[in-house]
């Protein structure tokens, strides 16, 4: 299922993708309740989503109410989009609707430095024995379609796809064995970084948390549609031209393994993304070096989940 976060009527809406239409989760609760919809395993499912809660307000409150309940929602959004004739406003076009960062304001963005082998080696750089953890602030969210804008006080922006998880369920000190069952999803989170800040810091707080330099989306995949998210072909292409190609299965610490790793200190959140890291192309690494300019156009592509681009924009 892929859930999504979009914007209609100058209104934030929850809404998940069946086809080429995006499903109102509000809309469907409406016309299930309302008996506009007659079907005997939908009306099941929306007895199990009533017990559980109501419309969620935002992506975080729809996550936690978990696994069991995003289930029953696949059921009620595939059955209402079979029967939209008879819900007003149910379907949006997926094509024109305005899709937003799934989850507005993260509790962490947590990321993951040198996590792919390679990545280190085109840096002349060991990898490492344990994780590398850096965070970005939440003003740097952005959506789809969202510009990505230069700071003044930087010349050196610089991209880096990565796959994200989204977790899920709130917990700390979580056995590995016991990771997945914290994880709802994942999805895309373009790490934009300005290297001229982060080498000049000798820390990579500031050159990684400019406004709008963390794009994610355009959705959320749960977790039971990607069977493997460590063997999905990640890739960047600027202005068409492909710059990383890689696949997650050079990921040198797995998802579960970082999602435990750093509960036995911190608790995880509904909602925490966990950036996991970029493969080798990056700009600085090149030669000569390629940083982001305004006019600039970048997709980040993950199998499974799909792409998300990005203009960039000047100071």
């Amino acid at each position: 299922m892929k859930l999504v976060t979009y914007e209609s009527k100058k209104q934030s809406r929850l809404g998940v993708v069946e086809g080429d239409s995006v499903v109102d989760v509000a809309a469907a609760y409406d016309a299930m309740g309302k008996g506009r919809i007659a079907d005997a395993k939908l009306a099941a499912a929306a007895k199990v989503l009533r017990k559980l809660g109501g419309p969620p307000r935002d992506m975080i409150e729809l996550l936690g109410l978990g696994e069991r309940y995003r289930k029953a929602l696949a059921l009620i959004t595939a059955g209402a989009a079979a029967h939209s004739k008879n819900a007003k406003g149910l379907l949006t076009p997926l094509a024109t609707a305005k899709l937003r960062a799934p989850i507005a304001r993260p509790n962490k963005i947590t990321c993951i430095g040198l996590n792919y082998a390679d990545h280190a080696r085109e840096q002349g750089i060991e990898p490492p024995g344990a994780p590398i953890f850096f965070l970005k602030s939440h003003n740097t969210i952005c959506g789809p379609g969202d510009p990505i804008r230069l700071p003044p006080n930087s010349t050196q922006v610089d991209y880096e796809a990565e796959l994200a998880v989204v977790i899920g369920k709130r917990g700390g000190r979580i056995p590995e064995s016991d990771a997945h069952a914290y994880i709802a999803g994942y999805t895309i989170l373009h790490d934009v970084s300005a290297r001229d800040m982060q080498f000049a810091d000798k820390q990579w707080y500031r050159g990684k948390s400019c406004d709008t330099f963390a794009p994610t989306g355009p959705w959320i995949v749960t977790a039971d549609e990607i069977p493997d998210p460590h063997n999905l072909r990640i890739c960047l292409a600027l202005n068409g031209e492909t710059m990383q190609d890689s696949s997650t299965a050079n990921l040198i610490f797995k998802a579960p393994f970082l999602v435990s790793y750093l509960s036995q200190s911190i608790t995880w959140e509904v909602g925490d993304l966990i950036s996991t890291g970029t493969p080798p192309g990056v700009g600085f690494a090149r030669k000569p070096p390629v940083f982001l300019k305004s006019g600039d156009t970048v997709s980040v592509s993950v199998e499974g989940i799909g792409t998300l681009t990005n203009p960039v924009v000047g100071p």
